[in-house]
């Protein structure tokens, strides 16, 4: 007998597989297990720039807008190049450390940046 599965829409116990696909009676949703963990995985994966893109350790992106640097009167002009990229898990969506040139190191948003 295979692994109990719980619906991934309606959270139902009561999921039963027949054959290739998985079906809850609740509330009749059909899936198949093996292509919606592919599907998890991939739309929670990785980065993503401004225009979709998914983003790497060591990527160039441009920056899209002028940005303001926070504590400082420098302001980080839209269409600077950074090298290097590096992606982290920083606070407040800050999910980008960089160092660009003139300015040092800092955080950017992933959402301000294009892939170069």
């Amino acid at each position: 007998m295979d692994d109990q599965i719980n619906c991934p829409q309606c959270n139902s116990e009561n999921a039963y597989n027949d054959g290739s696909l998985w079906n809850c009676p609740d509330c009749g949703h059909e899936w198949n297990p093996d292509t919606a963990a592919a599907a998890d995985a991939e739309a929670g994966q990785g980065v993503r720039d401004a225009n979709g893109n998914p983003l790497a350790d060591g990527d160039s992106v441009t920056v899209i807008k002028d940005l303001k640097v926070k504590g400082s009167s420098l302001v980080v002009k839209g269409g600077t190049k950074v090298k290097n990229i590096r992606l982290v898990d920083g606070a407040d969506g800050h999910n980008i450390a960089c160092k660009i040139d003139g300015i040092g190191a800092m955080n950017l948003k992933s959402e301000f940046v294009k892939k170069a």
